[in-house]
């Protein structure tokens, strides 16, 4: 007699699912960062590669987020020399690609300043600042 055993199966199967349960919600994919609001035009994002996305946190920590091209990591913390290394060979594999810099609205000028520094180290020419919209919503309501 012979028959397919599926119950260790099973059993691997629903380990691998609590394993994914359990480390999904781990993956950091973004900084959560508190955006200045501006009454700016948006860029013209005609181009097919991400945007680099280099963010400054209130403690002056570096994230940076190559939308995945880099090795696959995404928003990942960094110091100042490997920004510029990194950053600088991006941009020797694609002078066009945008970069962006988003920063708290409680970082000083003086720490996205210092970030943009860095980046024109690296090699980048231009450089946008990333902002959320201006809420066209009255406070008063209505």
């Amino acid at each position: 007699m012979s028959e397919i055993n599926v119950v260790p199966y099973i059993d691997v199967m629903l380990v691998l699912l609590v394993i994914f349960m359990i480390t999904a919600p781990l993956l950091n994919l973004g900084v959560e960062v508190e955006l200045p609001e501006a009454d700016a035009e948006p860029l013209d994002t005609q181009q097919s590669d991400e945007p680099l996305v280099l963010t400054v946190l209130k403690n002056g920590d570096l994230y940076l987020n190559a939308g995945g091209d880099l090795d696959g990591t995404s928003a990942g913390l960094i110091d100042a020399e490997s920004l510029v290394t990194t950053v600088s060979a991006i941009v020797r594999r694609n002078p066009e690609i945008q970069v962006l810099v988003g920063g708290d609205q409680a970082v000083g000028y003086g720490q996205v300043y210092n970030a943009m520094v860095l980046l024109q180290k690296a090699g980048v020419q231009k450089v946008g600042l990333m902002s959320d919209p201006l809420d066209a919503t009255p406070e008063g309501g209505g």
